[in-house]
């Protein structure tokens, strides 16, 4: 057995010799001996010392051995307790065990060997309970951090724990955001979570998608117009600037605004004032940015879509949301909270997905992320009766041919290539010139496919990511591998 060291021991005993005898037994192996010759005594030493183990006679006069680990179990629960005791003495150490006052005994005269022996196991277990809080604080850490569900988002993937995160520290601050990722991954949701979580939460969130209003109406829809600014302005009018005041503007595909009106908007970021479309005079108002764009922002900055001091200005806390593909189990949660939605919504009776259609919602790379799977899902919901929306199913909704289904059975990915067999047993066709073996480069490919399959546990979407293409690629490589 391991030995351990640096551990305390405490021997309790009203006997000088025997707690003499006891510490010459145990000196050899390195441990801190603690005596103590009553229980009060021994309370003592435990106050102000790391005891680990605790040796006590069960007959002594004040306090009695079964009384002290009494007290030890109740204010000392991790300290292993052991009672010394003669053989007349069982049934009484019996029900002691019982009560879980006593971890164990040595019955007297005991054996060095034995006494030795019981300590080290004693220790063990000291050890052992250690590991088992350590791993229980670390459980509860893990189930309070990592959520499946966060405010409107759902999904309990580490990807998405970040992001989780990230709204989490960014919210309280009264800090600019940048939100990046493809569309339909929840950029919106995002902007939302942080005005809800924020200080201003009781005040009003104004988004304006960039992208949905034309050019020349942009800046009235910002900061407002007064009665007789252009043609068809009958009434002064407020803007998202005035509404959000004290709140939150959330401005969706940034990079789809005028550059003319960035900059104007780089300068309401700065001094926090602004002017309505016609009109002279200058308002004040207290808003907190969040911004977003499907672009990569720095290939906007360099396709002069995006203002580069605009860009830094507002990109104090970034957040990135991952798309769909990226997100391990993610897609079938979503799938199966869509899936009770849509069904109450339209009053139908689903109750799940057959395997094959689980597999399908997994394996597929959603290049429309979350909202292209909500559609999916609804219009699944209206066209079948269920109660198991099928692959078939879904296949139609996604255009997918009968030899495109997504199903990957696991012998079909762990079959072994051509290329394993080659290092394995050199038998390849061999160059004559050269004397090398040749594997095609198709087995060189696949054996490069199964093992990241191998790897990620048969994740199609992890092993493209080590692989470094579309999940969409590596399906269609495998269903080639399959017998027609």
């Amino acid at each position: 057995m391991e030995k351990i060291t640096g551990l305390h021991i405490l021997l309790v005993d009203d006997e000088p010799h025997i707690l003499r005898s006891l510490s010459r037994a145990l000196r050899s192996d390195q441990y801190t001996i603690h005596t103590a010759q009553s229980g009060h005594d021994a309370l003592d030493v435990l106050a102000h010392e790391p005891i680990d183990v605790v040796v006590t006679d069960k007959n002594m006069p004040g306090m009695t051995g079964n009384e002290l680990l009494a007290i030890i179990a109740e204010d000392y629960p991790d300290t292993i307790r052991i009672m010394l005791t003669a053989f007349t003495e069982q049934a009484a150490l019996i029900d002691a065990i019982n009560q879980g006052k006593v971890w164990g005994y040595l019955q007297k005269p005991w054996e060095n060997d034995n006494l030795r022996i019981t300590i080290e196991q004693a220790l063990q277990t000291k050890m052992l309970i250690a590991e088992r809080n350590m791993l229980r604080a670390s459980l509860k850490r893990y189930k309070r951090e990592h959520r499946s569900q966060f405010q409107r988002f759902i999904g309990s993937s580490l990807a998405m724990q970040v992001v989780y995160k990230a709204i989490d520290k960014a919210a309280p601050s009264r800090a600019n955001v940048f939100i990046t990722g493809p569309s339909g991954t929840g950029k919106e949701l995002a902007a939302e979570a942080i005005h809800n979580l924020s200080p201003r939460r009781d005040q009003e969130l104004i988004c304006i998608n960039c992208a949905a209003i034309p050019s020349e109406l942009m800046e009235s829809e910002i900061f407002g117009h007064v009665k007789g600014a252009f043609s068809g302005a009958t009434n002064n009018r407020d803007g998202a600037a005035s509404l959000a005041d004290g709140g939150t503007l959330f401005l969706d595909e940034i990079g789809e605004m005028d550059m003319a009106l960035q900059a104007k908007i780089l300068r309401f970021i700065q001094t926090g004032t602004f002017q309505r479309v016609g009109s002279g005079k200058t308002e004040r108002v207290d808003v907190r940015f969040v911004c977003a764009t499907n672009r990569n922002p720095l290939e906007a900055i360099e396709q002069q879509l995006l203002r580069e001091d605009l860009f830094y200005r507002l990109n104090v806390i970034a957040i990135d949301m991952p798309a769909l593909c990226e997100r391990d189990q993610d897609p079938l949660q979503i799938a199966l909270f869509y899936l009770n939605k849509y069904s109450e919504l339209e009053n139908k009776l689903f109750v799940g997905f057959s395997k094959r259609a689980e597999q399908l919602i997994l394996n597929y790379g959603w290049p429309g992320n979350v909202r292209q799977l909500e559609n999916l899902i609804h219009s699944a919901v209206v066209m079948s009766d269920g109660p198991m929306v099928s692959e078939e199913t879904l296949m139609q909704q996604l255009h997918l041919k009968p030899d495109e289904s997504l199903f990957i059975p696991k012998e079909k990915q762990q079959s072994t290539p051509a290329v394993q067999r080659a290092i394995v047993s050199n038998t390849e066709s061999v160059d004559q010139s050269t004397g090398m073996n040749i594997i095609p480069l198709s087995e060189v490919e696949r054996f490069a496919i199964e093992q990241a399959l191998q790897v990620c546990d048969d994740n199609v979407v992890k092993a493209a990511g080590l692989l470094e293409v579309s999940p969409s690629t590596l399906y269609r490589k495998i269903q080639k591998w399959e017998p027609s």
